[in-house]
């Protein structure tokens, strides 16, 4: 396939993804930025069970690093 046409496509469908975390609170943003992050340093390492597990350690993170809501 050609470079261009993949690389659209991926662009296309991350615009797509972000736009559907505008409804999400804080933590689930860190939770999911966290997971694609480790998902994709983790396939880059690794190959696929490198970015399953990096993905599920990059979720526990982004989890974890949000800071408590203040009321």
């Amino acid at each position: 396939m050609n470079a261009k046409f993949i690389g659209a496509v991926v662009t296309a469908a991350a615009m797509l993804g972000l736009g559907g975390c505008a409804g999400m609170d804080r933590q689930s943003q860190n939770t999911v930025g966290g997971a694609v992050v480790g998902g994709v340093l983790g396939g880059a390492v690794g190959g696929t069970g490198g970015a399953v597990l990096g993905a599920g350690a990059g979720a526990v993170i982004g989890n974890q690093m949000t800071p408590p809501r203040r009321y």
